[in-house]
């Protein structure tokens, strides 16, 4: 049987249709959130449920279950976001089995990414893990011992809103100095004085050794490694995965992190902590909602009923 995951993101809603049983990604989609558009919350929630009838139509077998990552906190069963302040307009109380008449899982964005590499990608068999997803914000997770830790309102992992300049203002959260203002695609036309608009047009202009840019990108990038050393302070993870679409920036990204790294991470004997880039690269999100529903499910929580 297969499971239908999709990730409702600030810039995209991606899609997948996989293998409950083995993983296997048998069909994506990719659409555009539009979440500022004339249409606003009409528009996205629409390609949310156009999205789950195209997976379920390319599906040659019975589809078993439905998993939905958004950004925000979901209630304490896991039917809707309860909580995503000043993002996504209308995603707040939401009801998505209602929505799409079928019963749906819903879990953070980020605690789906990290449970997709876990159980199928470079975190599968560590027990500790911190993960980053890096995109229009930021989002986080951690496992312990082997599990995912949610904490209170499901909270926990929000790793984005940790302060790496208590002198900055304040982000969505009220957080000072976030993690998230430093380097989220929410943040970089503010960071760039105007020049820029999204991450992807900061890198292009980085390769062009735009100075301006440079300095732009590498004042973010030490702020992502005073970050994560905190957390390997906090967490002492097996391992540090980073996700998410600004991690396409790979080796623009990584080498200058390990430089930052070096200068900012306790090492006890000169042990680093590992840090990857996910498997799954910005489809984590929906291959971790599909297997947070077949977990559900496992468990005997059926979803919302409609």
């Amino acid at each position: 049987m297969n499971a239908i995951g999709i990730d409702l993101g600030g810039t995209w809603i991606k899609g997948v249709l996989m293998n409950s049983e083995t993983g296997e990604i048998i069909k994506q989609l990719y659409q555009p959130t539009n979440s500022d558009n004339d249409a606003g919350a009409v528009h996205w929630q629409q390609a949310v449920a156009d999205t789950v009838t195209e997976l379920r139509a390319a599906s040659a077998g019975a589809v078993y279950t439905v998993g939905l990552s958004a950004p925000g906190l979901p209630n304490d069963t896991n039917q809707y976001i309860s909580f995503m302040p000043g993002r996504l307009s209308g995603l707040e109380g939401l009801h998505w089995g209602r929505f799409l008449g079928q019963p749906v899982h819903v879990v953070n964005d980020a605690h789906a990414a990290l449970l997709a590499e876990s159980r199928f990608g470079v975190a599968k068999g560590h027990k500790n893990v911190v993960m980053l997803t890096l995109g229009t914000g930021v989002g986080g997770g951690v496992l312990i011992d082997g599990k995912l830790y949610q904490g209170n309102l499901q909270k926990a992992g929000s790793l984005g809103h940790i302060t790496v300049d208590g002198m900055a203002e304040q982000d969505v959260a009220g957080q000072p100095g976030s993690l998230e203002n430093a380097i989220g695609n929410v943040t970089v036309a503010k960071r760039s004085m105007g020049r820029f608009t999204s991450t992807y047009e900061l890198l292009e202009a980085v390769k062009q050794r735009d100075y301006l840019a440079q300095w732009v990108w590498l004042s973010s990038v030490q702020k992502l490694a005073v970050g994560i050393s905190g957390l390997t302070n906090a967490f002492s993870p097996d391992l540090v995965v980073l996700g998410g679409g600004i991690t396409q920036a790979e080796d623009e990204l990584l080498l200058p992190l390990a430089d930052f790294m070096r200068c900012y991470e306790w090492q006890p004997g000169g042990h680093a902590t590992p840090i990857k880039l996910a498997h799954f690269g910005d489809m984590a999100g929906a291959i971790g909602a599909a297997s947070f529903a077949i977990q559900s499910e496992a468990l005997g929580r059926p979803g919302e009923q409609v």
